[in-house]
């Protein structure tokens, strides 16, 4: 699983940076506001920061998946 940065323009999701897929390949995307993510992970710095290996995106999906 990859995370990439995105910005919305004119309807549609520009990604930062180039992506390695193949033309035709079709995804599942899931959108956090990147305010999101950054108050996540100042908020586990402020807590424990020995106690999480994964990256806040990876934190998020874990919290979100538990609780469907």
């Amino acid at each position: 699983m990859d995370i990439i940065e995105v910005v919305y323009e004119n309807g549609v999701l520009k990604p930062l940076k180039p992506l390695k897929l193949k033309e035709g390949q079709r995804l599942v995307v899931r959108v956090y506001e990147g305010n999101v993510v950054r108050k996540t992970e100042k908020f586990r710095k402020i807590i424990a920061p020995e106690k999480f290996s994964e990256s806040p995106e990876e934190y998020l999906l874990k919290l979100r998946e538990e609780k469907i």
